[in-house]
């Protein structure tokens, strides 16, 4: 009497568990860490998606912002992604090249993010990102956010030869064939670098430069920008396949809705433009033939670099990253 009570009693015990673990099961929270600082306007504009995907993901799949990169720094977000240290960042493949070079080359594309999806871009960046990086490339959420250089010296050419720009990798081959004599200094000493002559000018992102303040000792800004600065969300592979498909399905839901907002970007960069002007930043254009001529170059330099790190690799982005 005594066993059979015995194990009854214990055969409820685990029916009850069992039904605890699946409730578990049904919801999970990842944690996710910005290599931007908490002030800047890519974390600014995730901060409502964090918060619609928790709302209606009660149940399913929860989001655990940690914050940026007083939690994790910088270049050490794409490590701890890769080795589940978290299971999400918002990041910049510049900003985790010391796990996988080929993160860079994201900058070369020239075509949307919903068009990467559609040609095959998307998989192959993904099958990379799974070979060599222990992640899965979740969703491209910055877009038209073209590189510039901006600088304190008038040219009527681009020809940077005796001018001493401040760089990051990103574009230290491209002014360096343009003829610059590259520094690398910290984005929170470039501003008395220009102030004391050190530096002429650098490279930046059409957004971002009143956010430091660079707009009070920058003169010009060079048309056309070229490249396309790159922040995604990307996630420990391991993490990713751990999901279930009613999590997966919805996360995948919340990402492409979040892809679809980057139409904002556009108009971000016309307000850039015209709050540079008001603020004095005069534009230098080039004639139709010195534009294509400039941009042709950046494009070169830019997959020689991608070549010369990881030919085949580069070469399969190649086919897939500019317009047909």
């Amino acid at each position: 009497m005594m066993n059979g009570r015995f194990l009854k009693s214990a055969a409820a015990l685990l029916i009850a568990a069992g039904f605890a673990a699946a409730a578990g099961a049904q919801e999970v929270t990842l944690r996710l860490v910005s290599a931007f600082a908490e002030n800047a306007i890519y974390v600014q504009r995730l901060q409502p998606w964090i918060q619609k995907v928790n709302a209606e993901g009660k149940g399913t799949l929860q989001i655990n912002f940690i914050g940026g990169p007083k939690a994790i720094p910088t270049f050490e977000v794409g490590n701890a992604v890769k080795t589940g240290v978290v299971d999400m960042a918002m990041s910049t493949g510049a900003f985790y090249t010391n796990v996988m070079p080929e993160a860079d080359f994201l900058k070369l594309t020239q075509l949307p993010v919903a068009e990467q999806r559609k040609n095959g871009a998307f998989d192959a960046i993904n099958k990379v990102w799974n070979e060599k990086g222990n992640m899965q490339y979740l969703a491209r959420i910055v877009e038209n956010q073209p590189f510039h250089v901006y600088t304190n010296k008038k040219v009527d050419k681009p020809d940077l030869t005796g001018q001493k720009i401040r760089i990051t990798p990103v574009y230290r081959d491209f002014f360096q064939a343009l003829g610059a004599n590259v520094i690398t200094t910290p984005p929170g000493e470039v501003y008395t670098a220009l102030e004391r002559g050190v530096v002429d000018g650098y490279g930046w992102p059409i957004g971002g430069i009143f956010d430091l303040n660079w707009h009070e000792k920058t003169k010009f800004r060079i048309d056309p920008g070229f490249y396309d600065a790159e922040v995604s969300l990307i996630m420990n592979l391991a993490a990713f396949r751990k999901l279930t498909p009613p999590q997966s399905a919805y996360l995948q839901k919340q990402l492409l809705a979040l892809e679809a907002e980057n139409t904002f970007w556009a108009k971000y960069t016309a307000d850039e433009m015209a709050r540079q002007q008001k603020a004095g930043i005069q534009t230098i254009k080039f004639d139709v033939a010195t534009t294509k001529a400039f941009l042709d170059k950046a494009y070169q330099v830019g997959w020689a670099s991608a070549e010369k790190q990881s030919p085949e690799i580069a070469g399969r982005f190649k086919k897939l990253f500019a317009p047909k």
